[in-house]
């Protein structure tokens, strides 16, 4: 059978090498706030460290959803071609994929990669308990592990979750209600924060063409965030916490990357670019930031009307256009 523990090794010497830092650092290690920070920080850091770690992968996604997006018109092509014969369909485009080297299943990478962080993070708290008997795995010890144990963010313990029983809870000292309100906070954020994630790359980049793309880009909007209602309520908390860091660095690093590698032009604004000559039409603005909210645009500049011409004051005579204008004064004798 396959073993995890070198996971659960490598998760447990991140957690404890931060905490040692925040610690040296001066870091207070009893509890400020009812929270003990210097756990609370290598939580955090642990995803640092992580997403450091996967940036070459995120980069390589990025450029794997450009060549996809640059796909689209063949794609749309073959679509049209092979209407009605799905299985053809699906091996024209596997072998347009292959000869192009785009790879439609690089966008869900970096978070297939980080599964086993997250299930090793969720192993490592899941067994911290003071009456646990085996305190030295994974290179942990008595002291670390009772420091561990009784680690808290706003009184409510690290280890404990939203659907932990009241018994669970008492070998924790912990109080049901405050686990509950500090566990069912968390788990609203981070399912609002999942969701940002996939909206603003979808805002960014466009619904894909490809139905199997876009049911992966379905699955990643609602489906996930969906999903964390029920699977939110088994997560320690310290699992929240590194998930919803997680979510906000995602956030940011996307935002980044977006703004210095935009998304190349759509088929459809290639095609209009094509029928005006070359030109590239005025183009409405796509929705920005996370919550689909047009940015500010400047006004486009109403044509030019006709000068107004005053009309004539009454008791005036009329003006003959034809003779250019009004008549030339009389010289006086």
């Amino acid at each position: 059978m396959f073993s995890l523990d070198w996971i659960y090794y490598a998760i447990s010497w991140i957690l404890l090498t931060w905490h040692s830092a925040w610690d040296a650092i001066g870091v207070p290690v009893g509890a400020v706030i009812g929270t003990n920070w210097a756990w609370i920080l290598a939580i955090i850091f642990l995803v640092v460290t992580v997403r450091v770690i996967l940036f070459p992968v995120f980069v390589k996604q990025i450029k794997s959803q450009r060549a996809m997006q640059a796909l689209q018109p063949k794609v749309k092509e073959l679509q049209e071609k092979h209407k009605g014969d799905r299985e053809t369909l699906q091996k024209e485009m596997m072998e347009l994929y292959r000869k192009e080297k785009a790879n439609p299943l690089m966008g869900c990478l970096p978070m297939f990669l980080q599964i086993p962080v997250f299930l090793g993070l969720f192993h490592t708290l899941r067994r911290l308990s003071p009456d646990n008997q085996g305190k030295t795995l994974y290179g942990w010890t008595v002291d670390q592990f009772n420091s561990a144990s009784n680690a808290t963010l706003f009184t409510a313990p690290i280890s404990g979750k939203f659907g932990s029983t009241a018994e669970e809870l008492s070998r924790l000292g912990a109080n049901t209600g405050t686990v509950k309100v500090v566990a069912g906070i968390l788990v609203i954020i981070m399912i609002a924060t999942t969701y940002l994630t996939s909206r603003q790359m979808i805002l960014k980049t466009g619904w894909a063409e490809d139905p199997q793309q876009r049911m992966v880009q379905r699955l990643m909007l609602y489906g996930i965030p969906l999903s964390l209602l029920i699977s939110g309520a088994i997560f320690p908390i310290g699992v929240i916490i590194y998930w919803v860091t997680n979510n906000l660095f995602t956030l940011g690093q996307q935002q980044w990357v977006l703004r210095k590698f935009p998304p190349p032009p759509t088929a459809k604004s290639t095609t209009a670019a094509k029928s005006t000559g070359g030109k590239s039409p005025v183009q409405p603005a796509k929705a920005g930031g996370l919550f689909g909210r047009k940015a500010a645009q400047p006004a486009a500049k109403a044509p030019a009307a006709a000068p107004k011409v005053a009309g004539p004051k009454p008791g005036a005579k009329p003006v003959n256009p034809k003779k250019g204008g009004s008549r030339p004064a009389k010289r006086q004798g």
